[in-house]
């Protein structure tokens, strides 16, 4: 299994970024997905998730409104489309399957 996670960097507060998550050895469309983030001295916290199908998605209180997870079962690829960023998103951004994590991409929201 492969999670690959991509789309991170640097942004000013109030940008955009786009996460992608490639996915590889396993049946991709038949599970779960979901975006992790864990900032310098904190817990791991779960950002957003996504059923296999995609008909049902679920967000943490604080980016709701602000973020949105997708998927392409086509391209075994997960998305997550963060709008208006705050420089308390900042973190590192994992990709999860289960039993799986990404190697993660660094998120920094700073002027």
């Amino acid at each position: 299994v492969q999670l690959v996670e991509s789309g991170g960097g640097l942004v000013q507060p109030g940008g955009s970024l786009r996460l992608s998550c490639a996915a590889s050895g396993f049946t991709f469309s038949r599970y779960t997905m979901s975006w992790h983030r864990q900032a310098p001295g904190k817990e791991r916290e779960l950002v957003a998730g996504i059923t296999s199908g995609g008909g049902t998605t679920n967000y943490a209180a604080s980016v709701k409104g602000r973020f949105t997870i997708s998927r392409d079962n086509a391209k075994n690829t997960v998305y997550l489309q963060m709008n208006s960023l705050k420089p308390e998103d900042t973190a590192v951004y994992y990709c999860y399957a289960p039993g799986f994590w990404g190697q993660g991409t660094q998120v920094t929201v700073s002027s």
